[in-house]
């Protein structure tokens, strides 16, 4: 990996300016539409695989498994720059965003070989198997089994709001391997499944505008062969926990609404509209500095738990403002069918919206982190 000076908190190396100028670039070229939320609802096959022939993904994993080594500073300015775009990078996002980094930390060889060049390539899309019916964000309440066999493991149970699965090529699975006696983060592991599989059924959830990018997971004696158990059976909850870190504190925890700005910058013609749009990008910014922190600590070797957890609370009440604030600030009424980009952008954010707080986490759950961190009973 790339090797970078003592930074502080906040701080990115000059040279990401150039890497910065390359993105819009290659943005300004690109055909799409742009979207509010994009790396949940704008996915694009085709296009992370372009992304991919850049050498945008995978960018902190190793060389020799198919990544370019650089720091996860760099990345955060390629993605920055595509949320901020609103590009459609929903297809490669979870495999790009902690999948590859979890398999690098916890892998065997073989899997690294297998996975990590497709990744980087973008040829190899992931899910991520961790709620559940009736378990919100409770992870150490999965009821997903995994059983042991001859060669390997049989899974049993239901995974929900399961990301792009009908799109993934794999999901990796959190499954309680073992009874969790008095410690209920004891006895869980993390299985890859090729997909399709047998025993394996990937069902939509449709969103109430009838988009299809959440679903219901359903793992009826799927085997899994021990090749693809991944870190240590039992060890499933420190894994998740690291992985939690990639998830929760990126700049997609803070520009999820960022268009709506944008769009409401374009047209504020009064004093009311510029001074909310300056309030915005003022805590926006602020934001952006905690995010840029946790990249930094990543950069170092750090797993920064605490800290991912305020920027995901932290940024995501903060894209729901936004929509507030572009409400209360223009006469616009959200329509996906507009020709007007900011009536479409808004119906996009409000239809997203209530997931902002939920996804990654409730705020309830991500609180209790931040107080255990702090020793608060």
């Amino acid at each position: 990996m790339a090797t970078l000076p003592d930074l502080d908190p906040g701080t990115l190396p000059p040279e990401t300016a150039a890497l910065r100028a390359r993105v819009r670039g290659f943005l300004a070229d690109e055909p799409f539409t742009p979207r509010c939320d994009c790396w949940l609802t704008g996915a694009d096959p085709a296009f992370s695989r372009r992304l991919g022939e850049q050498g945008w993904l995978g960018m902190t994993l190793p060389a020799r498994y198919g990544g370019h080594g650089r720091s996860p500073l760099e990345r955060f300015v390629v993605i920055e720059e595509l949320l901020a775009a609103g590009a459609p990078v929903g297809a490669h996002w979870i495999s790009d965003r902690q999948v590859g980094p979890s398999i690098l930390a916890n892998g065997t060889e073989e899997q690294r070989q297998e996975f990590l060049p497709a990744i980087a390539r973008g040829e190899c899309f992931f899910a991520i198997g961790m709620s559940e019916p009736d378990s919100g964000s409770d992870l150490a309440s999965v009821r997903t089994r995994a059983e042991r066999v001859p060669g390997g493991w049989r899974l049993h149970g239901t995974k929900v709001w399961t990301s792009g699965a009908h799109l993934a090529h794999a999901i990796l699975v959190l499954a309680r391997s073992a009874s969790a006696g008095d410690d209920r983060h004891a006895g869980l592991s993390q299985f890859i499944v090729p997909l399709p599989a047998e025993g394996v059924t990937v069902r939509p959830i449709l969103a109430m505008t009838g988009g299809h990018h959440f679903n219901e997971v359903v793992f009826d004696g799927a085997f899994v062969p021990d090749a693809m158990v991944l870190g240590q059976i039992g060890d499933g909850w420190r894994q998740v926990t690291a992985e939690l870190a990639y998830e929760r504190s990126g700049p997609e925890r803070l520009l999820s609404t960022f268009l709506l700005i944008r769009l409401l910058a374009e047209r504020a013609d009064e004093a009311g509209a510029r001074n909310a749009v300056g309030g915005l990008l003022a805590r926006l910014w602020a934001l952006r500095q905690a995010s840029l922190g946790v990249a930094g600590a990543l950069a170092q070797g750090r797993t920064p738990d605490l800290p991912a957890a305020l920027v995901k609370d932290l940024g995501t009440r903060f894209e729901r403002e936004v929509v507030e604030t572009v409400r209360r600030h223009t006469a616009v009424e959200p329509d996906p069918g507009s020709a007007d980009p900011l009536a479409r952008a808004l119906a996009e954010a409000v239809a997203q919206t209530p997931g902002f707080t939920l996804r990654g986490g409730t705020n309830e759950i991500l609180r209790g982190i931040v107080a255990r961190g702090l020793g608060v009973r």
